[in-house]
Order: structure tokens, then sequence, then C-alpha cells
């Protein structure tokens, strides 16, 4: 890029000739305003409150985020080229811009839930005027129905087109546009139908009006009365980062927090909206079966209970299967206790697949990293849909693709992806035909400089599972995916806690058995006592007669199915380590506390494991978190992406076998909305997916 020198109100900076005027004022320490203009989106010009004033310039002020700083011309003297941001013109013309604006707006602030984060009002404080020349009546436009997740309140809306440029470009679900012109101008769905995509939530942050506001957080309360916490999502496995907001113990908003290697600053619908799950069948204090019922029984009750049934059970039938919302620390607990038992049967891969620490960390983590996407030039997608199971991440690989030059292909699912690709199969057969250089796509990816492998879970599941990881592998190694400085191979996981659990080692030790096992042997009665750390996405009717211990936060499959149940503490309710898709390591934070008797799973762990007679060496979270980060230094590296070794994962491709012919890859997440209990338990969530499958079924007809 090359450097301009410029001067903002006799500020005199060096900023790149690519920057517009209202980068390179703010580079300068200017504060401009604006409606219409985001970083991330494409430039629209139409809100004017942006306006500079540029000296040798037109006799008029400048639209800040329409103009370059090329476009500037030098003084008579050679002079660096000078941009006013305070003078009369720039706060005249500012003033008028406001004046506009409020003609129409309805000013009803007191009802309105943007209130005390409305870019209006404050803009209007700082650069507006207190009276208004205007007597006419107001414009008004009916509301629109735009589903259970975005309230309309259109008289509001000041056509900053924001709305429609996320949905068009980022989400890639054209929703939203504009119809009419002038004063009958109106953003809308055209058939007024529900939006259809599932990053739509985000455009309430983008208004910067109360044009469009969260329906579910609908006057529930005011920005000034929430503790605010910085958290990390669980939703899915790309860790977006969140801000919990909660007022007592109540959490009634989740937003999104700025990591631009991460998510950004969006979120998906189900991380923002779901925290009304956090409210329902929630588990509240400890259950035992007494005559085959579920009763209420003290946590003494509870742990002597279970003391009795382990103590008189052999080790090699006790097993535990943590869950997909468990945080490092608890895991690594649950291995303590079950290690000090002397049993090997663990695991915390509920969906079945073939991932093994054996072969290395770079054989289950996203490699190239989410940013690094952005550095890929060629994307093959095996058995995954990433707008169903990470929609964040979904968004980037759009954002690269309308970059251009990216070839994209899929062996899987054939769905909408929100970009264009080459549909190469379903299943096994096509992946081989790839690996034997078979095909167009295999000579694209050998041409490529920084081909992208993207695995999804689908793709390792079953009999085929162990011969898919390690041929995807196989390709990655020969059409150069994994070099010096680039490792193209990437799985894309649909769990927040798998790679953590991973990286703990948290999978069957010598003789072990993995979730298959253990339900099969459940069932044959070899197994007698089995611990659920809020595991409920496993068949649960498998489990024959096993005495089964469930500790979770909400009563779903798994408490269901249990003989005794210890209420735990959702994630807004308890800090931990997760580990995303990617490796990266990120702290959540506690932002609320867990209702009645229930307590966070560490210590409901810490306190069975003195009754089991195999006692934790740790009192307190710290003290665990200090004896986890000595096993497992690379959790200790928090939010970096640690480089990982290939060997194994050169190893694990030199060993491909033969790829049978199998059924097709089908992604392991079925629906988007009910992934986990939390979602299961809300009614938004709820609304979402039956909204998903009327249109699933007109999608069909």
């Amino acid at each position: 890029m090359s450097e301009r020198t410029i001067r903002v109100d006799g500020v005199e900076v060096e900023v790149p000739a690519e920057y517009t005027l209202l980068q390179a004022c703010e580079a300068a320490g200017a504060e401009i305003p604006r409606f219409c203009f985001h970083e991330r989106l494409s430039i629209a010009g139409n809100c004017r409150m942006c306006l500079v004033e540029v000296k040798g310039g037109p006799p008029k002020p400048a639209a800040s985020c329409a103009m370059n700083v090329r476009d500037l011309r030098p003084g008579p003297n050679g002079e660096p080229p000078e941009i006013l941001t305070k003078s009369k013109m720039v706060k005249k013309a500012r003033e008028g811009v406001m004046e506009f604006l409020l003609i129409n707006h309805p000013l009803d602030c007191p009802i309105c839930d943007q209130g005390g984060e409305c870019d209006l009002q404050d803009q209007a404080m700082a650069y507006g005027v207190d009276t208004s020349r205007f007597h006419e009546n107001k414009r008004a436009v009916e509301n629109k129905h735009i589903g259970p997740l975005v309230k309309t309140i259109m008289t509001r809306c000041i056509h900053c087109t924001r709305c429609v440029r996320f949905t068009t470009e980022v989400a890639g679900v054209s929703d939203l546009g504009a119809t009419g012109r002038g004063e009958d101008m109106e953003i809308t769905t055209y058939l007024e139908k529900a939006m259809g995509s599932e990053l739509q939530g985000n455009v309430i942050d983008l208004c910067p009006v109360g044009a469009l506001t969260s329906k579910p957080y609908a006057f529930q309360a005011r920005p000034w009365e929430l503790t605010k916490t910085e958290s990390i999502d669980v939703m899915d496995a790309i860790g977006s980062n969140i801000r919990v907001d909660a007022r007592g113990r109540e959490v009634l908003r989740i937003m999104p927090r700025l990591n631009e290697a991460v998510n950004e600053e969006w979120i998906s619908d189900k991380t923002r909206f779901v925290w009304d799950g956090l409210r329902t069948q929630r588990l509240d204090k400890p259950y035992a079966k007494r005559d085959g019922k579920l009763t209420p029984v003290s946590w003494q009750d509870a742990f002597a209970t279970i003391a009795e049934k382990v103590k008189a059970t052999e080790p090699s039938k006790v097993a535990a299967i943590a869950g997909d919302l468990a945080s490092c620390e608890e895991m690594f607990a649950l291995k303590g206790i079950m290690d000090g038992l002397g049993s090997p049967h663990l695991d915390c891969r509920q969906d079945g697949t073939v991932h093994d620490p054996l072969h290395g960390r770079a054989s289950y983590v996203f490699n190239a990293t989410i940013e690094g996407i952005e550095d890929a030039d060629a994307l093959l997608i095996i058995g995954s849909n990433p707008r169903r199971e990470a929609a964040v991440l979904n968004a980037r690989i759009r954002k690269r693709w309308l970059m251009g030059a990216f070839p994209v292909a899929v062996i899987g699912e054939r769905a909408d992806l929100t970009y264009d690709y080459d549909y190469l199969g379903a299943g096994p057969e096509s992946l081989a035909d790839l690996v034997a250089g078979k095909g167009a796509f295999s000579k694209v990816l050998a041409e490529a400089q920084n081909p992208l492998i993207l695995v999804g879970q689908g793709a390792l599941q079953g009999a085929n599972g162990e011969a898919v990881l390690a041929n995807a592998a196989k390709l990655a190694s020969t059409c150069g995916a994994i070099s010096e400085d680039w490792n193209g191979f990437s799985v894309l996981h649909t769990a927040a806690a798998r790679v953590g659990g991973l990286d703990i080692g948290f999978v069957p030790g010598e003789k072990g058995l993995a979730v298959s096992g253990m339900l099969e042997a459940a069932g044959k009665g070899d197994l007698d006592v089995v611990f659920l750390l809020g595991a409920d996405e496993i068949d649960t009717t498998q489990l024959g007669n096993a005495f089964v211990v469930y500790i979770g936060s909400h009563g779903d499959r798994g408490a269901h199915r249990a003989d005794v149940i210890l209420p735990a503490a959702a994630y807004p309710e308890k800090a931990g380590t997760y580990v995303n898709t990617e490796g990266r390591a990120q702290l959540a934070a506690r932002g609320a506390f867990p209702p009645g008797d229930a307590r966070e799973d560490w210590a409901i762990l810490r306190a069975l494991s003195e009754r089991l007679g195999a006692t934790l060496p740790y009192d307190t979270f710290d003290q665990l978190q200090s004896a986890m980060r000595a096993a497992h230094p690379h959790l200790a590296a928090i939010d970096e992406v640690p480089d990982n070794e290939t060997d194994g994962l050169t190893a694990l491709g030199k060993s491909a076998s033969a790829l049978k012919g199998g059924p097709g890859f089908v992604s392991t997440v079925a629906d988007f909305y009910l992934t986990n209990p939390i979602a299961r338990a809300s009614a938004v969530m709820a609304e979402c997916s039956a909204l998903l499958g009327e249109r699933s079924a007109e999608a069909a007809e």
C-alpha cells in the first residue's frame, strides 16, 4: 500500500492511499459520526452524517466514507491535502442532516429497547440542534413480520441499509431489501416471510436506531441495569467471544464481542437467543431413584447412594462419558476420578467419531485457523455442512469466496452454503477418486498454493471413519496442503468440549471402551455404573440396567434415564477453559449463578471423589486449573493457537488403506437450532426449528 501524507484539523498523518477520508480522520484521532458506514460492509454513502470539509476541494461538504485519500489534491504549493472535521461548514451540514433525520423519527425513546445504546440518541446530542423547523405530520410505516427473532418498528428506520447489506453480503441470504422511493421507501422482506439466515440476529447490533431490536429481549431491561461479563460461547466449536448480560440471577441477553481471529463481531442466532433456555427445565436439586421414581434428596444422600453402588462394583465395570458443553477443568476432574478408581472406560466423543490423540494434535484441529481461511486459495469440504455446524465460520468462507479466485468443492450433502461450489459426490468413492488424482478438482488442489481440506464430523463416523480420516490426511500431504508455512488439513468440530477433551486425554485407556462399546456393554450387563457429564446426545435407551449418574444442568435425555441426578451449572454460570476447533484455549467467566442447590461441575466432582475413595488433590478452582495446566501446558496459552507437529498427521496419511464403498457423508447436525440441552429447553429455538421445518417442506415441494 502506498502512503500519503494528509492534514486533519491541523494534525499531519501518514495513511494508506486506499483509506477512505473517514478512516484517515479516525487515524488522526478525529471522531466522525456515521449511520450507514460499517467497516465490514460495502459503502452506501446514503446517510450523509459523516460530512467533512476538504480544503481545495469542492465548495460543499464531502461524504468522508465514500471518498478516498488518493482522490485528494495537494495545496497550491505542494502542501499536504487538508481535511476539516470541526469547521463551521461541517457543523452546519451535520446539524442539517440530523434535523432532516428527526423530521420523521417518532422520538419514542422512553419505550424503545435501543434506549441507552442508540447511535441516533448519541449523535443527536453531540451533533444536532435543539429545535426543528418542520411541523408536518410524521411519516408512519407498517411494521414487518420477519420471524421470531427480530422485532421491527419500521417508523424508526432511517434507511441506512446496513441490514440489507449485511444479509446480502455477509450472511449470503438476500432476505431484506428496499421497496419504493423517497418517503415511500421501506425496508422489507418483500413477501413478509421470516428471515432464513442463521446469522440474522446480527442486524440488531448493526441497526443504529430502534427499528430492528431483539424480539425475545423486548421490554426486559435497560442496559444500565445489567451486569456485563465477557465469556465464551459453547453452542458450536468456534468459541465465539460473547458478552453475557445478567440482572440478578437471570441471564437476559447475549451479545458478541470483537475478536478478529475467531468470530470478528458476528455470532449465530443460536448463540444470541438461546438464553431463555437457561431458565426452563433446570435441575435445581439432587434426585435419586426410590422405588423406580426420581425423588428429591440431599447432596449427602445422593453421594452416599453413588458411593455405595461404585464401591460394590469392579473398576472395569465403571464408565464415564463427557458431554458437548463440558469445560476442560470438569473433564480433567472426572478423568482424575476415573484414574483413581482404576477404570479405563472414558470418552468425550459422543458422536462416535474416530479422533485419537495418539495421531498428534494436528490430526483433530482446524490447523489452517479460522482467520487463515482468508489465505486459502482452494477449499474441499468433506462430510460437513459449515452453514449448520458453524455459521460464523461459514460466513468467513463466504467472505473469502467473495474476494474471488477461490474454487470450492463438496463431498457429502448437497446444501445451500451461501456460496457456489462444485459437487463431487456423496461419499467415500468420491474421496477415493480425489486421492487417486482423478477428476478436475484434484488438479485444482495440486495447483493451489494454500489448499484447505475441511473435514467434518459427518465423514468420521461409522466403520469407514478411520479410513476417511487417513485418506483425507493423505490427500492433504499429496496436494501440498501440508508444508513448512501452511497446514491446510482442518477438522471442523461441532462440540465446544471436543478438542479440550481430546487434549486432556479424555479417551479410552488401555482396553477401554469408546461410547459405542460402552452402550453395547451396558446393554449386555457388562457395565454397572455410567457417569454422564452433561452427555445427552447418546441413545440412553441402550444403557440397559446400568446405574446412571447424570451431572448436568437440564432435564434432558441423560436426566430422564438417570438413577441419580446431580444438578450442575450451565455455561454462563461457571468459569472454565474451552478449546475451540482450531485448538485455541479461551477462558469463559461466570456471569450469573445456578438456580437452587445446583453447583459448579468441578465442585460436585471434587466432593464426590472424597466419597468414592479417589479424593482429588485440589480444593479450589484455581488449584484445579493449575493442576490441569501443569499436566497440559498449552492450555495456559490463552487465546493463542499453538503450532502443532505434523509428523503424526503425515504418518496417518501414509497408513491410509483403500476406502470401501459406503453410505454418503451426512452432517451430524440435523437441526441447527436443537443441538444441545439448553437449546432444546428454549422456546425461541423451538419456534425457529418449527419454521425451519416448514421452509424445508416448502422447498421439497
